[in-house]
């Protein structure tokens, strides 16, 4: 039974403030009292620029360097998002609230069809030990619980088309990805009780949609540089086919998190 924790609110942060000023700015309706942002209401962004770069969209996110523990993807995604809106909430809150289903410690078996993995039942909490299994993980399903614990709004996005009105009304969309969008080995994920849930084998990840044009979309990722990539930034683009069929791989597992209903 996961454990209910108070709501960790805190003053704006500059990010948060950043987000709400880029909100404002980037839309033909001019200032928008917060409390109409909140509900989701319909924007018409004129382009955003950044960096030089020409975007319909663009969320200015939090970010930090490096991940919680080596597998923890979810949850920095997740702090990504909550951070943005003003919220402190780090791993121990989060693994709190979502559960950690210990009956079995996830494993990966290779048959004539395919990869299977058996491990707990990643709908409804995290699997595996986040400090040493490379196939410990969660799904969004799961993860909705702790957004929703925390007082946002959030809605399953599993398209193109949902994600880029998610974006334009100011909502950033944590994804299940993999790791720098590279290519994958295709998995299925076994549960205790026998459901099985497409995903990918090694290189599983968890990052943030921050904005997206014609070309693609912009990641949030703050597993930054490591051995496997000395190089990778903390913020970078993909284009829309590469993205569309990493996302695919994955179920098309996406949340779209925002400011709650009559947040003011």
């Amino acid at each position: 039974m996961s454990r209910m924790l108070g709501l960790a609110r805190r003053p704006p942060t500059a990010a948060s403030i950043a987000f709400l000023l880029a909100v404002l700015i980037a839309t033909a309706w001019g200032p928008l009292p917060l409390a109409r942002v909140a509900r989701g209401a319909a924007l018409t962004p004129t382009p955003v620029v950044v960096d030089g770069r020409v975007y319909d969209a663009y969320v200015p996110a939090a970010t930090k360097a490096g991940q919680f523990d080596r597998y923890t993807c979810e949850f920095d995604a997740a702090w990504v998002v909550f951070e943005t809106f003003g919220l402190d909430v780090g791993l121990e809150e989060q693994m709190a609230v979502i559960g950690v289903d210990r009956r079995v410690e996830p494993y990966a078996v290779e048959t004539p069809t395919g990869f299977l993995i058996y491990g707990g039942d990643i709908t409804e909490a995290f699997s595996g030990d986040h400090t040493d299994n490379l196939l410990a993980r969660s799904t969004g399903q799961a993860m909705r619980a702790v957004f929703e614990h925390y007082g946002l709004r959030v809605t399953a996005v599993h398209d193109r088309v949902s994600l880029e009105r998610a974006l334009r009304r100011g909502r950033l969309i944590w994804m299940k990805a993999t790791v720098d969008f590279l290519p994958w080995q295709a998995a299925t994920w076994i549960t205790p009780e026998g459901e099985e849930i497409k995903t990918v084998l090694g290189n599983d990840h968890a990052v943030v949609v921050i904005g997206y044009n014609a070309d693609g979309v912009v990641i949030r990722d703050v597993l930054g540089p490591t051995t496997t990539n000395w190089e990778r930034p903390y913020e970078y683009e993909v284009d829309w086919d590469t993205f569309l069929a990493v996302w695919e791989a994955q179920g098309f597992d996406g949340l779209a998190v925002g400011l709650p209903t009559g947040s003011r």
